[in-house]
């Protein structure tokens, strides 16, 4: 199907958004001028829409609506902004780079994702073209990091395997500038790039993969080492799962179609895991992925954005339908995919000794919020650090922060740091707070029904009593939370889960799979606090004495009959 049947004037109903995508001249649309405009700290929905693929969103302060209301003032409005690192790996000098902008633009804090990527939060408009130049200076970049494109490549960041990591960490990279856009929008609008004159008739640039309406929602690839599966392979539209053969990388197994995001209420739209179909070798990768992106391109549904996901492209048409596709664009056919398996998701904290000899030192970074507080100098810490740091730092999928490749003679040095600051390595929390992931959601998402980041720690402190009660304490247990069910992160294959439904109310999810191999299923809808303490405790007290040796919290769930394991992700709202 070619890029000018994808979306003409007479075709096929399609959404706003990708009338506003062919619109923008390739991502340009009004930006230059509107974030010039003086009387507003907004800009308008259209330009909102393209803002996206330029790695920010439009939001504000919801703490604050009701009372800018009352006053008759427009609401505070602020922008996130984040920061692409393929595999989440960032040097020192650019980590410094990052504190400081925290410090000069943004809300004083580090927000690293469950995509291994960097969020800066309340970035007035005024300052977004400042601090998106100086991203760039430090040789990072925010383009792509939102959008209708392929976002951050996410990888494992294991550093007990680093040989292969190193290996993985390159094809990762490779991947991620494949796929990036090749709009000179970018660079016009942020780094004062020469402009490039286009029309419908005349174009000067083109998106040889994208197209002019690139894709009709966004696109997560993610490459996994077993025996970590801590980039939750399996939620990803495609999946990488490394092939280790001889004490080499063979190549890797290639999985399609998984997706986190649903609509409460909504039975057509739910989380996704995705289904391996094959295997590629290394240098075969970039090709693949490409061919799927493009498949993605040309059949996904640009009518309904709830259903333009790429899960809901396989669905619809079945995976034999994709397989056959995928075979006649690349050309050749996939390998029968090889044998693996996954042993957990979560990290490995504090001091590891890599293959390399390099040492690297796992922090526990709870939500993923860098910040100083009075009790705890976290980014004063990590700033100490980055100024006599060697290695790199690696940003984890669990929101956590990896010290890495620290040379033997500087680990003295660093360890003293650690120890001066009392950097965690989440000794003092329980195993269940050690894995445990929340969203952002209030005050600046514009989605979240409920709250996430700033409650969970204090749900948890609840759920730890009743832990050591039972004498669970080092039990590991999956729990995760979002404010929304967006699946920001990743709650479908948690083991304990909860998703926002209104304030202070939130749907219970339980059975997930450990190792991120399998989705959980709604146990209780609605509940507050109260009834979520009140059902876990006879839960946990039957898992502390009933539970089979070696068995997962999620797999008893289902044993015990509390929930039926899900074999389809339609299943899980039921």
């Amino acid at each position: 199907m070619s890029e000018n049947n994808l979306l003409s004037k007479n075709s096929a109903p399609h959404s706003d958004v990708e009338d506003i995508k062919r619109r923008s001249n390739y991502l340009r649309g009004s930006l230059s001028e509107t974030l010039t405009d003086p009387i507003t700290g907004s800009i308008p929905e259209d330009d909102n829409r393209l803002m996206k693929h330029h790695g920010s969103y439009m939001q504000d302060d919801r703490d604050l609506r009701n009372e800018r209301q009352k006053q008759k003032l427009e609401p505070a409005y602020q922008f996130m902004l984040r920061v692409r690192a393929s595999g989440g790996v960032v040097t020192p000098e650019q980590w410094l780079t990052l504190d400081q902008l925290a410090q000069q633009y943004a809300s004083g804090s580090i927000r690293l994702t469950t995509r291994q990527s960097i969020q800066f939060h309340g970035i007035l408009k005024w300052n977004l073209k400042n601090t998106i130049r100086e991203v760039n200076e430090a040789l990072l970049t925010t383009l792509a990091a939102c959008g209708d494109v392929n976002r951050n490549v996410m990888c494992n960041p294991n550093p007990h395997q680093s040989e292969i990591h190193s290996e993985v960490y390159d094809w990762a990279c490779r991947v991620s500038l494949h796929l990036d856009p090749k709009t000179t929008a970018y660079h016009e609008i942020w780094l004062d790039g020469e402009k490039v004159i286009s029309s419908e008739n005349e174009t000067l640039e083109q998106e040889p993969i994208y197209g002019r309406v690139y894709l009709p929602r966004k696109f997560k690839i993610g490459i996994a080492v077993p025996p970590s599966n801590d980039v939750d392979v399996f939620s990803q539209d495609l999946g990488f799962i490394a092939i280790m053969e001889d004490g080499r990388l063979a190549g890797f197994n290639v999985a399609v179609g998984g997706g986190m995001g649903m609509t409460h209420g909504d039975p057509k739209t739910y989380p996704q895991i995705s289904k391996v179909i094959g295997f590629c070798t290394p240098e075969q990768m970039i090709d693949v992925a490409e061919k799927t992106v493009t498949i993605q391109r040309d059949y996904g549904d640009r009518a309904v954005r709830k259903h333009a996901r790429f899960k809901y492209t396989i669905d619809d048409r079945g995976i034999s339908w994709f397989t056959d596709e995928l075979t006649a664009r690349l050309g050749w056919k996939l390998e029968e995919a090889r044998p693996f398996q996954f042993e957990s998701n979560g990290d490995r904290y504090g001091w590891v000794k890599g293959s390399n000899g390099k040492w690297h030192f796992t922090l526990f970074i709870q939500n993923g919020r860098v910040k100083d507080q009075e009790e705890y100098q976290l980014m004063t810490g990590l700033r100490e650090i980055a100024k006599v740091h060697k290695g790199d730092f690696r940003l984890t999928p669990n929101q956590n922060l990896i010290i890495a490749n620290i040379g033997t003679q500087s680990k003295k040095e660093i360890g003293s740091l650690i120890g001066q600051y009392c950097l965690m390595d989440g000794a003092h929390f329980s195993s269940l707070g050690r894995n445990s992931m929340a969203c952002v959601a209030l005050p600046t998402c514009g989605l979240a029904m409920a709250e996430s980041e700033r409650y969970l720690p204090s749900l948890l402190d609840k759920i730890e009593g009743i832990l050591e009660e039972v004498g669970l304490w080092e039990e590991e247990i999956v729990i995760r939370m979002t404010g929304c069910p967006n699946g920001c992160a990743r709650p479908a294959l948690a083991e304990l889960a909860f998703i926002g439904k209104a304030p202070g109310k939130y749907n219970m999810y339980l059975g997930g799979g450990f190792a991120g191999n399998r989705l959980n299923k709604l146990y209780k809808e609605n509940i507050g606090e109260t009834e979520i303490l009140d059902s876990l405790r006879p839960i946990l007290a039957r898992y502390a004495v009933e539970r089979e040796a070696g068995e997962p919290f999620g797999d008893f769930a289902i044993r015990a009959g509390y929930v039926q394991e899900v074999r389809d992700g339609q299943e899980f709202h039921v």
